[in-house]
């Protein structure tokens, strides 16, 4: 996460900035889109704490479902759709979390443990649907780095499931999920590897594609069975600012639909039109009746109705300026944001305004 503090002096007006050796860079205009709601902040206040949501759907009632997000120096939260925190799991330093509902009807939820820096682990438990708890059922070895970045593809009909992590250290690895009389065990390969630091990982099951974010470089598509990639988007101040965070999608059709990645460099977020990564706008979350969301690294998107308040998709961000507050998410509707991409661009400074 990339932090630049801005303080300005009552005496004088005078702008000191620390912990910013160059001017921002601010890439392309972005639309202006306002949050319908926000979670109570993590536990872990005046730290760079929350990181990355996950959305369960309740499929009989949409509007009851679930988020799970993650305070990075504690545990797992998890929240109902006004942002109430229902749940919490501690126990660990979890980074990035993923969520899958199983064959048998478990809600797998996986989230990157970085406690030990030198080797990666993932934490397995399932969520409660019915109480909004969260249950440990194990903690698996992946393989060298420190965890961070992980994504979960689709159960297979045998009840396995494949999950991706990407390290600091760049490997990125496939950890296959088995269901075992004691819990949970995986075999882990290494699938590919990217230069530098990834983060932001999202599975695109269709096309077996797993995209991720090498945050100083960009988007890399990576078959998932091959490992073969191509970098299908560049970090070139205009559509993505240092650093690429968050990914997520939005399915459309047969390989269609919409990739968002977090471009935290500038607070925005972009959005590539699938399946040519064709760019399609930026947006920004600007405060409104709910707050803005700003230094944005894990992002969360499902397209389907969530109720009223979200007929058309669920967006999630975390914010990681809050203040007086600790960090948190922001709930915003995926209706919303894609009628603001397809309208002339209005300044955030005035929609702020309103």
């Amino acid at each position: 996460m990339r932090v630049c503090f801005q303080a300005l002096a009552s005496a004088g007006l005078a702008l000191a900035v620390a912990g910013c050796a160059t001017t921002p860079i601010t890439g392309h205009p972005a639309v202006p889109v306002f949050a319908v709601a926000e979670t109570e902040p993590v536990g872990t206040s005046n730290e760079d704490a929350a990181d990355d949501p996950a959305i369960w759907r309740n499929m009989a009632d949409p509007s009851k479902s679930l988020i799970v997000g993650t305070d990075k120096k504690a545990g797992l939260h998890v929240y109902d759709l006004e942002g109430r925190d229902l749940g919490f799991l501690g126990g660990g330093l979890f980074n990035n979390v993923d969520l899958a509902e199983m064959p048998d009807g478990r809600v797998l939820v996986v989230a990157s443990d970085r406690t030990d820096v030198a080797t990666a682990h993932l934490l397995v438990a399932t969520l409660d649907t019915n109480t909004a708890q969260l249950t440990r059922v194990a903690r698996i070895e992946v393989g060298a780095g420190e965890g961070y970045g992980v994504c979960m593809g689709e159960p297979a009909a045998n009840g396995t499931i494949d999950v991706f992590s990407a390290p600091k250290n760049g490997a990125i690895y496939r950890t296959r999920l088995t269901s075992t009389r004691n819990g949970m065990s995986g075999v882990t390969t290494t699938i590919a590897t990217v230069p530098s630091q990834p983060e932001g990982c999202v599975v695109d099951p269709r096309t077996g594609t797993l995209y991720i974010g090498e945050e100083a470089a960009g988007i890399w598509a990576i078959d998932m069975e091959s490992g073969a990639k191509r970098l299908v988007a560049r970090m070139d101040n205009k559509q993505l600012v240092a650093d690429v965070e968050g990914l997520a999608l939005a399915a459309e059709g047969v390989d269609g639909g919409y990739l968002v990645a977090s471009s935290q460099g500038d607070n925005a977020y972009a959005v590539f039109a699938l399946p040519n990564m064709r760019p399609l706008g930026r947006f920004r979350i600007v405060q409104g009746t709910i707050g803005s969301a700003e230094e944005t690294d894990g992002i969360a998107l499902d397209p389907r109705s969530f109720g009223p308040d979200y007929p058309d998709g669920l967006f999630i961000a975390q914010d990681g300026i809050n203040p007086p507050s600790a960090q948190n998410f922001k709930l915003v509707s995926w209706g919303k944001i894609l009628e603001a991409l397809r309208s002339p661009a209005e300044p955030a400074e005035r929609a702020s305004s309103r």
